[in-house]
């Protein structure tokens, strides 16, 4: 991954602190356990089913991979290119220690059943990561952000909101309530990042250049086509909630389909670039918009956006990450049979669960099918990257 050196960073003596290189990279940690974090929700399932678990992990489980799987990956990805994007200071020692211990403790609460309290420390992370981006936007920056960002901007408020409401009963007492905080968490917190990261990010991975505005004239229509977009993600909630269903969710996969239209879509070189062109965006999109063919198996069928769409994005481009942070950017580009294994074993894992309530006789096996699928490539993942994660760039900025 490569980024505009930041203006602010002094020469430095040649020996840096693990900690201060860790905080000016916090995606090495947060990649890491938001990894571990996603394998053990999905192994909630079978031991739920061998009687090993007092409670049942619905909840457990869906927060587990929204807020400390997938939240992960947004702060570690943000937190490293944030900063240097607006070419402003990296994120402090202090305040990578706060950000990674408040994600520690919220999965640590989600894991134990105590979802209120991972609520409450999760969004405490995000109110503190906006805050330490805002005042760096608003102090120290050179460099305007991408208009796309102002997506991503949108996704973490939306996070907030959606975890607010669940700590208060009475914010989600009602059916259209209760719908609402999980569109705002589950959803919202989600495609905003994914459209407006992806609008930036996506057309590099490719093999093109950023898609970054080159004159004033397009930074002024990206910024109108953001604020449309992010206008349209909120709107169909509020469709789907209080007007009909099948249209917010129709109005949300036209949204994506609108955010992703701009990006100039190639084969791509690599495994990983075809799995995103063949597979990854082909998911998101087929799983936003699938509900609509079965409204009342809608948790199903959004599996497929969640694993094949949000899943196998977060572990695409955290593996560009980490291959162009390690020095073997060329990598991400080669074909690799390990990254076969890990794309097919997601992608099974993304039918076999959204299957899983339309076979009733079945349903239990699906549900451990799919949990150790997820299981095993996250596992493969990890141990594909396992060198990468702390190997420095012998050539950083």
């Amino acid at each position: 991954m490569s980024f505009p050196a930041c203006r602010h960073t002094k020469k430095r003596a040649a020996t840096v602190t693990t900690l201060r290189w860790l905080a000016a990279e916090p995606f090495r940690v947060f990649f890491l356990t938001g990894a571990l974090f996603s394998i053990a929700a999905v192994l909630l399932w079978p031991m739920l089913y061998a009687g090993w678990l007092p409670f049942h992990p619905g909840a457990s489980h869906a927060r587990l991979m929204v807020e400390c799987f997938a939240g992960a990956f947004v702060v570690g990805f943000l937190g490293t290119a944030g900063p240097r994007m607006l070419s402003a200071p990296r994120l402090s020692p202090p305040e990578f220690c706060t950000l990674f211990a408040l994600h520690i403790a919220s999965g640590a609460s989600h894991l134990c059943a105590r979802n209120a309290w991972g609520d409450a420390l999760f969004i405490a992370m995000l109110a503190s990561f906006i805050a330490m981006l805002a005042g760096r936007m608003l102090l120290h920056r050179f460099d305007a952000p991408p208009p796309a960002m102002l997506l991503a901007a949108t996704g973490l408020l939306c996070g907030i909101a959606g975890a607010t409401m669940w700590l208060r009963p009475a914010w989600h007492s009602s059916a259209a309530t209760y719908r609402l905080a999980g569109l705002l968490l589950y959803q919202g917190f989600l495609l905003g990042p994914v459209m407006g990261v992806g609008s930036f990010l996506l057309p590099r991975l490719l093999g093109g250049e950023f898609g970054e505005p080159a004159t004033a004239e397009e930074r002024r229509s990206a910024l109108l086509r953001t604020l449309s977009t992010a206008a349209s993600l909120l709107g169909s909630f509020a469709v789907e909630v209080w007007v009909n269903a099948e249209s917010g969710i129709l109005l949300r996969a036209a949204t994506a389909s609108f955010a992703f239209a701009g990006i100039p879509w190639r084969r791509g070189e690599g495994t990983l670039a075809r799995a995103l062109v063949w597979w990854c965006a082909p998911l998101l999109l087929i799983g936003t918009a699938a509900p609509v063919l079965a409204y009342t198996r809608h948790v199903a069928l959004d599996h497929l956006l969640f694993i094949g769409g949000f899943g196998l994005l977060c572990l695409i481009v955290a593996s560009r990450v980490l291959f162009g942070h390690s020095g073997a950017l060329a990598s991400f580009s080669g074909k690799s049979r390990t990254a076969r294994w890990i794309v097919a074993l997601v992608v099974i894992a993304a039918f076999t669960r959204a299957s899983a309530e339309f076979m009733p006789r079945v349903l239990v096996s699906h549900h451990i099918y799919a949990a150790a699928l997820w299981a095993l490539s996250v596992l493969l993942w990890l141990l594909w990257h396992a060198r990468r994660f702390f190997k420095k760039d012998p050539q950083p900025d």
